[in-house]
């Protein structure tokens, strides 16, 4: 067996295995989110479109349960909430922004579908920021050995910009938003993954993200990927959009699986404990 394939092994072991430590609580959001996220397809098949919007909506909300819980563990409530608060304020800023001019994903617009809406913008959209951009910094601060500077912040862009390798297709078969000029990606506009990344990357920045343990968050990171491509190959029909997806979230899945510096890793870990002694 290849060094590459047991250094994934042993990294998704060991992932796993935070997971299962996680606290009662947090088990009770992983394993909602794990759930709702299975459900969906047979949700669909019994229960029509009808259903699907409020399906997804249960399973945002119990992975964004889980990832807050997670940052509060390791930050403390003020840090947490402020996190939660800048994250979920500027992407639904953000999302006002572009579905109004069209800078800087592409013109674009949000149908009634996903309810309730602010500014003609899901309530949904910014929690989907802030339920994947942690777990997008563990991969980035894994893969480069740091919590900070500009390799950290463009690697966490780069991370989350992977996921809508498979998010926007998906998003848009189902009816939730519309392009003006479907084209490039599958119908997405390049342009859209441009302003994902510059999003991101600008969110990173703001928040400066204190060194968190990322067993779990990493977990969420590649069980979003593998229930993603799964999910696009066998129940939706987006097989161009899965296998894409699969090697762009996937290769940056396994990077932070294989390329970490256990060094650098334990220097980030010491900073971690700094960091929540403060918040004691």
């Amino acid at each position: 067996m290849s060094n590459l394939s047991i250094s994934t092994q042993n990294g998704l072991s060991r992932g796993l295995a935070r997971f299962s430590e996680l606290s009662p609580g947090q088990r009770i959001w992983g394993t909602a989110w794990l759930l709702s996220m299975i459900a969906l397809p047979p949700v669909y098949f019994l229960r029509g479109y009808q259903a699907l919007p409020w399906a997804v909506t249960l399973g945002v909300f119990f992975q964004t349960g889980l990832v807050v819980t997670v940052l509060h563990n390791a930050w403390g409530i003020r840090r947490t909430l402020w996190t939660a608060a800048v994250v979920a304020a500027l992407g639904w800023l953000v999302e006002a922004i572009g579905s109004a001019t069209g800078l800087p994903f592409g013109q674009y617009h949000y149908t009634a579908a996903l309810q309730p809406q602010l500014g003609d913008v899901p309530l949904l959209i910014p929690l989907a920021w802030l339920m994947m951009l942690p777990p997008a910094w563990v991969v980035a601060a894994r893969i480069s050995g740091r919590w900070r500077g500009l390799a950290f912040i463009g690697l966490s862009g780069l991370a989350m910009t992977a996921w809508d390798l498979f998010l926007d297709p998906q998003m848009v078969a189902w009816g939730f938003w519309e392009w003006a000029n479907p084209h490039g990606y599958f119908g997405i506009p390049w342009l859209n993954f441009a302003g994902w990344f510059l999003t991101a990357t600008v969110m990173t920045a703001v928040v400066r993200p204190r060194p968190v343990p990322g067993g779990a968050l990493l977990t969420v990171y590649i069980i979003t990927w593998l229930l993603e491509f799964g999910g696009l190959l066998f129940f939706w029909g987006l097989p161009g959009p899965a296998v894409v997806g699969f090697v762009g979230m996937g290769s940056l899945a396994v990077a932070a699986i294989w390329l970490r510096d256990w060094k650098k890793w334990k220097i980030d870990g010491q900073e971690f404990h700094h960091h929540q002694s403060r918040n004691l």
